[in-house]
This record gives structure tokens, C-alpha cells and sequence, in this order.
């Protein structure tokens, strides 16, 4: 893999992380709008597929494999569960602990559920020791997290 090629890859990845704060924060204001938080999941993960069906019609992409479908075991479909857990929490706790502190929380919640998945190779992920600096590097990442939530600044209002 080229320079360049992993470079990008970098930025992509830190788009995704990007675009969550904002999901998150658009999403709230949903829930807000809509009556409950569940109802602004809803409207979100329609839309996600309304986005979704054209670009997969656009790059013709073939049908899924159905053979697949029925054999497949049931922790692959957890994925979607997880979707519905993140989007409805973010949109009922953003509010409370401001973009940052979500954000922040959520991400130790990420660092501490990567590690294990690496360590253990979990979901045919490629095993990947935990080793004293990756455990010094996620204490000072989540040290960091602690940073930004606890630093003083506190919510206005209610």
C-alpha cells in the first residue's frame, strides 16, 4: 500500500469519526421535534436507506447472496441492533453532556471494546495483542476523553 493510498485511508476514517458529532447533534434536535428520541432513530435509519438503495442500484451492484441469508449466524445481524443503540443513545444523552462529552465518552466506550476485540481476534478480526503501549496509548487516549468531559466547563441551563 502506497503512502498515499494510507493517507487516505487516514482521512476517510477520520471523516467517519467526524460526521458522528453531527449525526448525533441533528438527530437530537429530531428526537426534539418528532415527540421521543425512538421516533427520530426511525426517521434517521429510513433515511439512511433511502441514501442508501440508489447508490447500490447506481453502482449495479448484484443482489445479495441468499444462500448467505439463511446460513448466516445470528451475531452477524447484530449490527443493525447496534446502530438503533448508538443513534438512540447519542440523541437522548448529547443533549444532557454536550457533543464533546458524547463523543468523548463514546469513544473510550470504542477504545476499551477495540482492544478486546483485537486481543481475541473476535468476529474473524485479525488477533492483535494488547501490549503494554497499545494499553498505555488507549490510557492516555481515555485520559484525554476524561479531560474534555471533566474540565470544568459545566452545562448552562438545565
Amino acid at each position: 500500500m502506497t503512502v498515499l493510498h494510507w493517507v487516505g485511508l487516514l482521512a476517510l476514517a477520520a471523516f467517519a469519526g467526524a460526521v458522528v458529532p453531527f449525526q448525533s447533534a441533528i438527530n437530537a434536535n429530531l428526537g426534539r421535534g418528532l415527540g421521543h428520541p425512538l421516533w427520530a432513530t426511525l426517521a434517521s435509519l429510513l433515511v439512511s436507506i433511502i441514501v442508501l438503495l440508489p447508490v447500490i442500484v447506481a453502482l449495479r451492484l448484484p443482489l445479495p447472496n441468499m444462500a448467505f441469508i439463511s446460513k448466516a449466524p445470528l451475531w452477524m445481524w447484530a449490527g443493525g441492533a447496534f446502530g438503533v443503540c448508538f443513534i438512540s443513545l447519542a440523541l437522548m444523552l448529547l443533549p444532557k453532556l454536550g457533543a464533546s462529552g458524547f463523543i468523548a465518552l463514546a469513544m473510550a466506550g470504542q477504545i476499551l471494546a477495540s482492544l478486546l476485540l483485537d486481543h481475541f481476534g473476535l468476529f474473524g478480526l485479525v488477533e492483535r495483542q494488547l501490549t503494554t503501549s497499545r494499553a498505555l496509548g488507549a490510557l492516555l487516549l481515555i485520559s484525554g476523553v476524561a479531560l474534555i468531559q471533566f474540565s470544568g466547563a459545566q452545562p448552562q441551563g438545565d
